[in-house]
């Protein structure tokens, strides 16, 4: 893993000054005593197969590199589940993740532009979303996440598909300078409703962004009017660690108490079990698990289903 080349990148952007103290956070991160699994990882990268490429497409819903056979390859990448955001193709292996990430951007991608636009993708997974803004013209795309497995999988993609300006970096959102005020589009996707305190997230989300920049927020939802928000007893869906789920009206006063302009929802989904699913690349529980097997519009806690928004602000 090596991010020399990503550090000149960045040294040409308003980013710059975090290279200050990026080497030694990203080295730090990448302590292999930080997972038990980190040598095996990367005795892996270090012997993927070298393969010839006849094609790439970084905007198909699938994002496609096409090239020699390898046999044993789909047994290889296994190695690295879960795998949760994409899906990819790999040559000849198709990497069915756990999310169709693809409907989630198609429901973003045309509400805005990223052409030419230096982007900070947080809380980015394994980076399929960073390949999928550079296949729209994105001119840098920096993905951060402290999740070790989704690291290495971004750089197992990586080798496959060669150099492109992006990375994803073995960081959370702490770890960015504050009021690095340095990025043109600031994603947090899926992010918002696993922190104990939303507005601190939208405040630092706000201080990584230039002056006129643009942030794209998805998250969870509720429905009703404004005030209203679920603060689960103990589970949303399974999951531990959801604080804050605000209705629309109710996040839109956050963002607009936190200096943000031109609040606005662009869109409102209902997750379905094609969205999100169990598949060979990722066996353990997912929606369908997680919804009341006798009221699918409930979880299994009794809490309205998963319904996600996507929010565009500007500062």
């Amino acid at each position: 893993m090596d991010y020399s080349f990503f550090y000149q990148q960045l040294a040409n952007t308003l980013a710059a000054p975090w290279l200050e103290t990026l080497p030694a956070q990203v080295d730090a991160a990448l302590d292999p005593q930080k997972h038990g699994d980190w040598n095996k990882w990367l005795f892996l990268l270090e012997n993927l197969p070298t393969l010839e490429i006849l094609h790439i497409d970084l905007n198909a819903p699938v994002v496609t590199v096409q090239g020699s056979q390898l046999d044993d390859l789909k047994e290889i990448l296994k190695q690295l589940h879960p795998w949760r955001k994409g899906g990819f193709q790999i040559h000849n292996v198709h990497i069915d993740t756990e999310w169709r990430s693809d409907l989630k951007w198609a429901r973003i991608k045309k509400h805005i532009s990223l052409k030419d636009k230096v982007i900070l993708d947080v809380g980015c997974g394994n980076g399929y979303y960073a390949w999928r803004m550079v296949g729209a013209g994105a001119k840098l795309v920096v993905g951060i996440d402290p999740t070790l497995i989704n690291v290495v999988q971004f750089h197992a993609v990586k080798h496959f598909l060669g150099d492109f300006p992006l990375t994803v970096l073995p960081l959370g959102i702490e770890a960015v300078p504050p009021d690095l005020k340095a990025f043109d589009t600031v994603f947090s996707m899926g992010i918002l409703y696993h922190r104990r305190s939303p507005i601190d997230h939208l405040l630092e989300l706000k201080g990584c962004l230039r002056n006129g920049g643009e942030l794209v927020l998805e998250t969870l939802i509720i429905e009703g009017e404004e005030g209203r928000v679920l603060m689960p007893e103990q589970r949303y869906a399974k999951m531990r660690n959801v604080w804050f789920i605000p209705s629309v009206a109710t996040l839109e006063i956050w963002l607009k108490r936190c200096g943000f302009q031109n609040v606005r929802c662009v869109d409102i989904s209902t997750v379905t079990l094609a969205e999100q699913r169990r598949t060979d690349w990722m066996w353990f529980e997912s929606l369908g698990d997680f919804l009341n097997p006798h009221n699918p519009n409930q979880t299994i806690e009794g809490y309205p289903r998963p319904r996600r928004a996507v929010f565009l602000a500007t500062t």
